[in-house]
């Protein structure tokens, strides 16, 4: 099943027991808003089908695994009501994977930026290969990682998370982000990532069901009050991202984009 989004797409593939969700955008992977709705339903749809026992979590190309949120739309954001709605869509993505009763393994195959370190940390095991660096940019551009920041703290940390936050600019290396348990294999090659992928996808697909689902609510005890709290932080975002600071940067950013 692809569901065809304006210049990109969600894509899920069921073999044996593991469903693939692939999602794609032409601008380095970043996630407009429907893209974001498409994952928050496809993931909740899979975490209701019996059939399936894992998810991958992937997105297509060779570079950028994620760019994070699309500045076409965060540029044509002109109400905090607009605002709250678009960065909702990361909270509905994160809440999704964090309740499905499966594991999520993460397929990380480039840079993760923003949003992008959100979805790695919301996986339950991220797999990477080398390059695949991080940066939680929104500082830069006048908001902050505010719906993403509760699963990046929960999986690497408060002095890490601040470290990414605080210095927005910067580029974490993929081992540093192993080292902080971002992500929990690192491989040399793409071949050597889609290899652990396959093993232990599959080595999941033929575990208990209900063992898995009770690790999976251990892991993710004490985050029950999300719902509520990442709409909270989004509306923070979205009042942000109205201010002449966040409208200045993303102008730039798109004139340089364009040359």
């Amino acid at each position: 099943m692809i569901e065809e989004i304006k210049d990109g797409y969600v894509k899920v593939e069921r073999e044996h027991g593991i469903t693939t969700i692939e999602f794609f955008h032409p601008q380095s992977n970043s996630l407009p808003g429907k893209i974001l709705d498409a994952l928050a339903k496809d993931i909740h749809s899979e975490g209701l089908n019996k059939e399936t026992k894992v998810i991958v979590l992937r997105s297509a190309g060779e570079k950028t695994f994620c760019a994070g949120a699309s500045f076409d739309e965060l540029a044509a954001i002109t109400t905090e009501e607009q605002g709250l709605h678009f960065f909702s869509g990361f909270a509905h993505v994160i809440n999704a994977m964090r309740k499905v009763p499966q594991f999520i393994v993460a397929r990380i195959h480039g840079k993760c930026i923003g949003g992008g370190v959100g979805l790695a940390a919301a996986a339950d095991y991220a797999i990477a290969v080398e390059g695949s660096d991080i940066k939680l940019s929104e500082l830069a551009v006048g908001i902050g990682p505010f719906v993403v920041g509760p699963t990046v703290e929960r999986k690497l940390g408060l002095s890490a998370f601040s470290q990414l936050t605080i210095d927005a600019t910067m580029w974490r290396s993929a081992d540093w982000a192993r080292r902080k348990g971002l992500f929990a294999e690192l491989h040399t090659d793409v071949a050597g990532m889609d290899d652990s992928i396959t093993r232990l996808t599959t080595t999941l697909s033929h575990s208990s069901k209900d063992a898995v689902h009770e690790i999976k609510k251990m892991l993710w005890k004490g985050t029950e009050h999300w719902d509520a709290l990442l709409k909270e932080r989004a509306a923070i975002s979205g009042r942000l991202i109205l201010s002449e600071h966040s409208k200045q940067f993303i102008t730039s950013f798109k004139e340089k984009q364009k040359k």
